[in-house]
Parts: structure tokens; sequence; C-alpha cells
């Protein structure tokens, strides 16, 4: 292991939380996955911070990073779905949108070549709000009950900006694909 390492670590370690984040929400230690969850995040600045102050950045921790934000996010929703604090619907379109970007990336890494995903706008608003409501529910059951309106709110927000994130991604890489066989 060397300094190079480190935000592939702290990235691991972050997968690594994901399932006592899913078995706290579960149990109903809604306090102890919201800190979880905490750790979570904040781990995920620090990896990105150090990677991109010390040029640590590496082909592995493009990978493992969003998959550790998918991983946290995906799973708490289920959990969260589960337990019936977020609509089953919601869950479904969430992971939907999910199993889409990744059968197109797939697909396009099959049938034109080598790529490199980056986020869209309309994805990071979309992640910025699932992590909200994601929050916004478990603080509901934990530590401050929000009015109602508000996660009903953040569902249909959440529910907006993943249609429309996969929306954007097809029609993004659809685009690209096509361009490329054109090309090529």
């Amino acid at each position: 292991m060397n300094r190079r390492d480190i935000p592939n670590i702290i990235t691991i370690l972050r997968i690594g939380i994901v399932p006592a984040v899913v078995v706290a929400l579960l149990d109903g230690q809604f306090t102890l996955a919201l800190l979880l969850f905490a750790i979570a995040g904040i781990s995920d600045g620090l990896d990105g911070y150090i990677a991109k102050r010390f040029n640590y950045v590496s082909r592995l921790g493009s990978i493992l990073d969003p998959l550790a934000d998918k991983l946290l996010l995906i799973s708490t929703y289920v959990a969260l779905g589960w337990l019936g604090l977020l609509p089953v619907w919601l869950v479904s379109t969430v992971i939907g949108r999910d199993v889409l970007i990744v059968c197109g990336a797939l697909a396009y890494h099959r049938f034109i070549g080598q790529y490199e995903m980056a986020p869209s706008l309309m994805s990071k608003i979309n992640t910025f709000f699932q992590i909200v409501l994601g929050l916004t529910a478990v603080v509901t059951v934990s530590i401050l009950v929000l009015p109602v309106q508000v996660v009903e709110t953040l569902v249909y927000i959440v529910a907006v900006t993943t249609v429309m994130s996969g929306l954007d991604y097809s029609w993004t890489w659809g685009m690209r694909a096509y361009r490329a066989r054109q090309s090529g």
C-alpha cells in the first residue's frame, strides 16, 4: 500500500459501511443509521478531496467512488421502501433508472467501445435530491419529525429528477452511439 491508495481504501471502507446502514435501518436503529450515513458522506468528501488535492486520481477510484455512492443510496432506498418509509414505486423507479444506465453502458462498451462515464448535471441534481430524501426520511423517524408534506414533496421531486436523468442519459449516450456508428 502507498499514499496513492488512500482514496481507494477510504472508498472501500465506505462500501463496507453499507451493510451496517441497512442493518441499522431494518433494526429500527434510525439514529445509528443516520450517523453511519453521515460517516459515509464525510468519507465520500474526504476521498474525493485527497484524490484531487494530491493528484491520487485513478481509474479504480473513478469506478469505485460512484459504485460506493450507488450502493449506499440503493441499499438505503430498498431498506426504507421495505420499512414503508418510501413508496415502493419510487424505489422501483430509482433502481430501474440505474439498471437502464448500467445496461446502456455495457451495451455502449460492447458495441461501440471504451467510454468515460461522467455524471450529467441532471444526474447530479437527481443524486442530490435522492440523498436529501433518504436523509429526510431517516431524520423524520429518528431525531426530528418533519411535516409529511416535506417528505411527500421530496418523493415527487426525486421521481421527476430520476425519470429526467434516465431520459437524459438515454438521449445523450444514444446520440453518442449513433454518431460513433455513423463515423465508424
